[in-house]
């Protein structure tokens, strides 16, 4: 992972922070998951920071829900992925799990990506097999491309990584298209091809996220959406399964939707914020979150 910035959040991170592939084997020997929350911006991706978790998700989902105001169907360009991952790498010095969808293309396409999203600060990338553009691993209608096709990018992303450390998640979404069978046939295809970790997207039972775990042997990743096709389930009983890493996606995202439109709505029938100081963040608390005091020392050290 790269060094991070000027303006990187060392007051959120205490020493230098353990990479990615440390904390995933860690997870796997331990059976206890690395737990990572979804972020869908710089200044969320703060808060993670200092609420303790040791790596965080830049969710596709969110980015395109807060930033673009549209939903997960494939509307996010590389460069705005790019450029959102940097401003996050700016910020906190935690390894940071990218969702780089379909890799916008091809194999060529994936290769210029991956790359691409490594020297912006990315710790691993997240790819999967739907056809371009893609749709939300929970919605209908999905589609595949090839399992051919999907080795060829998976090959190539693994060849333009600069660093090992970089990890490159294989996921793919044919539970909902083509069967369970299919599903682990291609998750087997992606491990013995090279993926890091494997990702399965939205099982529909227990009794399924087991079999992927005693039947594939890699990092497993579990993917947490409330309301979705997967059991929500404690992270104990995901680590007795045997998942390394478990995803909850969007639901920071969700719980800021919620807190905003209940504050919309107050300031809206009542024309004051009396009723909702309560509920926020104080001024100081807001200060601090976004690394205020670091700015004024550097501001102080470069006074003329």
């Amino acid at each position: 992972m790269p060094t991070c910035g000027l303006v990187c959040a060392v007051e959120h991170t205490a020493g230098s922070p353990q990479p990615l592939a440390e904390l995933v084997a860690t997870a796997a020997v331990d059976r206890r998951p690395l737990l990572l929350p979804g972020v869908y911006d710089a200044f969320s991706a703060r808060l993670a920071a200092a609420a303790g978790f040791e790596a965080v998700y830049l969710t596709g989902a969110g980015l395109a829900n807060s930033r673009f105001g549209v939903p997960d169907i494939g509307l996010v360009t590389a460069d705005q992925l790019v450029d959102h991952v940097s401003a996050v790498a700016d910020v906190v010095g935690i390894p940071l799990v990218v969702d780089a969808d379909t890799g916008f293309g091809n194999a060529i396409n994936v290769m210029r990506v991956v790359r691409r999203l490594e020297r912006a600060g990315a710790a691993a990338i997240q790819l999967e097999d739907q056809v371009f553009p893609k749709k939300c691993g929970h919605f209908a209608g999905k589609a595949l491309i090839g399992v051919e096709e999907m080795e060829g990018k998976l090959r190539a992303a693994l060849d333009a990584r600069r660093s090992d450390g970089t990890l490159i998640i294989a996921r793919t979404d044919a539970r909902a298209v083509d069967g369970f069978e299919a599903a682990l046939e291609r998750a087997a295809r992606y491990r013995a091809l090279g993926a890091d970790l494997i990702f399965v997207e939205a099982p529909t039972s227990t009794d399924e996220m087991r079999v992927i775990c005693q039947q594939i042997d890699a990092p497993q990743v579990a993917n947490m959406v409330e309301g979705g096709a997967t059991p929500t389930l404690p992270l104990e009983e995901l680590g007795a399964m045997g998942f390394s890493v478990v995803l909850y996606a969007n639901a920071a995202l969700r719980c800021a939707q919620r807190a905003l439109t209940r504050a919309f709505i107050e300031l809206r029938e009542s024309g004051t914020s009396a009723n909702l100081v309560d509920s926020m963040a104080t001024w100081d608390e807001r200060q601090q979150a976004v690394g205020k005091p670091y700015f004024d020392e550097l501001e102080a050290r470069y006074a003329s």
